[in-house]
């Protein structure tokens, strides 16, 4: 039997690292140990991990804030297993995840999967229009989760995702701490001649943010780091990348066209309009729920909006740099 390592980078959030490891406790396929990487927390997490010990194979390590790639490469290190698992501490999974992910990698082995997420029945209205706004083909979010990313190979991200040990030799791990560490791993995985898949049936219960200012922030760090992959990697850079910052701009200028032609102003209105209206059908069709539906409409704009006005940020900075400039990886705490 396979043993697998599932490692979970921590920053103060005890109470959801408690409801992950319930979850994990209940997986039919028994063969794993779970590591515990606690980043430099203020709140720390080791009393739940103590709840789990006559439970769980599990361990758990302390160290300074360095941000959660280096936190995983940390776990890496200790890990006993021939197939790592990695899970942001804000996720939930089913029973059988574990159970799914062995018998595909025995009928089709990859040494790089990833799964999707979506949305748990216990989530609040909010927490559910995010997690539409993030999954939604009329978003961004559609890309996440696809077995092609705009035409090209999966990329998995490490909110669920799936390496052999042999991934993480090869690689050293993750190059960086934050800026879009995850799908940097994944390219530097998939340059080396790795193949990787998208497993749709280990999906996750992805919690995300609860309100929708983190989630702005959250988004906006994510427009940043589509910039930060260019440095490493220019070509994976995609025109489609730019159509939140498009949006935004097009969006904040409505108002602008009231005083210079009138008539465009009235188009933008009503082409804002038309697409609310699809995000409100769309959100209603697929969660049956009216005020789901009407809170995706302001996820959906929050999000577009974030991650635009941080493309644009970053993207500033990327034209003024020097070439040579790359993330430092140094210690960055998480995004709140």
């Amino acid at each position: 039997m396979r043993l697998y390592s599932i490692i979970i980078p921590v920053y103060n959030r005890p109470d959801e690292l408690q409801e992950l490891l319930e979850c994990v406790v209940l997986q039919t396929y028994k063969n794993f140990e779970v590591i515990i990487v606690e980043d430099g927390s203020k709140v720390k997490a080791d009393q739940v991990v103590d709840r789990f010990n006559d439970q769980l194979s599990i361990r758990y390590f302390f160290k300074e804030n360095g941000g959660q790639g280096f936190a995983r490469n940390y776990g890496f290190e200790r890990a006993a297993g021939d197939y790592f698992i990695l899970f942001d501490s804000d996720a939930l999974i089913e029973p059988d995840y574990l159970q799914i992910v062995d018998e595909k990698l025995n009928a089709d082995f990859v040494d790089l999967y990833g799964g999707p997420d979506t949305d748990h029945p216990s989530f609040t209205p909010i927490q559910k229009a995010i997690s539409y706004s993030m999954t939604s083909v009329f978003t961004t979010g559609g890309i996440r989760g696809k077995k092609n990313n705009m035409g090209g190979t999966f990329h998995p991200r490490s909110f669920n995702m799936g390496l052999s040990r042999k991934v993480w030799e090869r690689t050293g791990g993750f190059l960086t701490s934050r800026m879009g560490e995850d799908i940097l791993f994944s390219i530097a995985a998939l340059r080396l001649g790795f193949r990787s898949a998208l497993i749709p049936e280990a999906f996750i219960y992805h919690k995300r943010r609860t309100k929708f200012v983190p989630f702005f922030r959250q988004l906006k760090f994510f427009g940043r780091a589509r910039i930060n992959i260019a440095r490493y990697y220019p070509d994976e850079l995609k025109l489609v990348h730019t159509f939140p910052l498009l949006f935004t701009l097009a969006v904040c200028s409505i108002p602008l066209w009231f005083l210079i032609f009138k008539p465009f102003f009235y188009l933008g209105l009503i082409g804002v309009a038309a697409y609310s209206l699809l995000l409100f059908f769309d959100a209603f069709k697929q969660t049956k729920s009216f005020e789901v539906a009407l809170l995706s409409i302001s996820a959906a704009f929050v999000q577009l909006f974030g991650y635009g006005f941080g493309f644009l940020e970053e993207g500033w900075k990327r034209i003024w740099e020097k070439k040579s400039h790359r993330e430092t990886g140094a210690a960055i705490e998480y995004p709140s």
